[in-house]
């Protein structure tokens, strides 16, 4: 049997039994690798660890390490109450303010990770304050990431224009980053109205026509909580927490030690995002630095770093790194491009880039899967602005897997005790991103532009 074939079986397995069954996904993932590499492959042990990604593992360890300590020592609770203050009794925007703010960074030049790296942790409680469905809330984060990811500044689309030079082909950067960013806002509205939009929007009619606003939990938050703060009772209601309670709890000053936690998470995303530094290892050194000079504020604040989580991300990705080594998405992507029919092939590849960059780095796909494109790209049966942006939207938009950076760091950030059933859900969301982009993406660029 193909060593291919394989390969696939195990990723399969490993998720079926990673769901079925209250084991780690990561551990599988990492002793599916051991099994293939070196029964199959015929590889060492030190080269099954090849594909395992140090980076990552830096950037979970390092980031959930420092708002763990932001958040034991009350920084984060300051934070939140401060921009509660600022939004008032409007729970209904608050999920789109989620989706613009964690956009900036991207569009600005930020790669994903970084920018949601500083926002999700922040994004998540300001949810939590305001009672918005905890599902809501993560996906509005990491679409909110993805659609800045093709900005003119914005590395992806730099890695985009030099693939596309090197094969003599161009493409506007704003039809790139447009079309991108309407895909996003579209899914925004879906997750809007999917978790909770309309029970939002009831809310706010009913506090503008000064009904009292507490009732039922919808039936469709099965994490997080209903607009407006809401605290459930064991009647099953909610009690609505108004602005105006809010603005009369007296203002508590910062203490020193939460001064400086500001002043280092500050330093952090600055140069993170403006100065492009790398952001795990920046973490982590804020992390330890604060962690020596506040020893007293920070009891077991090492133990919010979420190993679990860590595990998770770091054993998938180690096992599909060794697909890739093998060249499994390589025999796929050369198979496909050589069927000779340009419709067809167009939407195969956009199937493999969906569903292979739910597992690895959507950076290092593009640069495969773009010249593989080129050959029927320069037929001119199809345009080459439709098949990139197409490419390009479903090999990001799955980004919501828990499985990419980004999605990692949302997961990261969530209540321990709600983290499996958010795992699910965006597990579930990602897959069906996966099937849905390349339909989508093909019959709203691609075909149009075959015609």
């Amino acid at each position: 049997m193909s060593i291919h074939v394989i390969a696939v079986v195990a990723l399969v397995l490993i998720f079926v039994i990673g769901t079925l069954r209250p084991v780690n996904i990561g551990a599988l993932a990492l002793i599916a690798t051991f099994l293939v590499g070196t029964l199959v492959a015929g590889e060492s042990v030190k080269e099954l660890l090849v594909g395992f990604p140090p980076d990552l593992f830096v950037l979970l360890v390092g980031v959930t390490y420092l708002f763990g300590l932001a958040s034991v020592n009350g920084t984060i609770e300051w934070l939140i109450d401060r921009a509660v203050r600022l939004l008032g009794d409007r729970p209904v925007v608050v999920p789109w303010m989620i989706f613009v703010f964690s956009a900036i960074p991207t569009t600005a030049g930020a790669l994903g990770p970084a920018g949601v790296a500083m926002l999700a942790p922040l994004c998540l409680r300001l949810g939590e304050r305001y009672g918005i469905d905890r599902r809501m809330t993560a996906l509005m984060v990491m679409h909110g990431s993805c659609a800045g990811n093709f900005s003119p500044l914005n590395g992806l689309a730099v890695i985009v224009r030099q693939a596309l030079v090197a094969n003599d082909l161009s493409v506007s950067s704003g039809a790139l980053f447009l079309g991108n960013l309407a895909y996003n806002v579209a899914l925004a509205v879906v997750i809007y109205f999917a978790f909770g939009g309309m029970h939002l929007i009831r809310e706010a009619r009913r506090s503008t026509t000064g009904l009292p606003v507490s009732g039922p939990r919808p039936a469709n938050e099965s994490i997080g909580g209903p607009a407006g703060g809401g605290v459930s009772t064991s009647e099953g209601t909610v009690v609505v927490q108004k602005a105006a309670e809010v603005e009369e709890a007296p203002r508590v000053p910062l203490r020193f030690d939460q001064t400086i936690t500001l002043v280092v998470i500050l330093a952090v995303a600055v140069g993170a995002l403006v100065f492009n530094l790398e952001i795990g290892f920046m973490a982590l050194l804020a992390a330890g630095l604060l962690h020596a000079l506040f020893p007293a504020r920070f009891e077991e604040a090492d133990k919010r770093i979420v190993w679990s989580v860590v595990l998770l991300i770091c054993g998938v990705v180690t096992f599909v790194g060794a697909m890739q080594r093998y060249g499994t998405v390589d025999v796929i992507g050369t198979g496909i491009a050589g069927l000779g029919a340009p419709l067809l092939t167009a939407f195969l590849l956009c199937v493999v880039a969906a569903f292979t960059s739910a597992f690895a780095s959507s950076a290092g796909l593009l640069g495969v899967l773009i010249p593989l494109a080129v050959p029927f790209i320069v037929q001119g049966e199809i345009g080459t602005a439709a098949m990139i942006i197409a490419l390009t939207v479903s090999a990001t938009v799955v980004d919501s897997t828990p499985f990419s950076s980004v999605g990692a760091l949302t997961l990261a950030n969530a209540p321990e005790a709600e983290r499996r059933t958010l795992f699910r859900v965006m597990l579930a969301w990602g897959i069906s991103m996966a099937a849905t982009a390349p339909i989508a993406t093909w019959l709203i660029f691609i075909l149009p532009s075959s015609l």
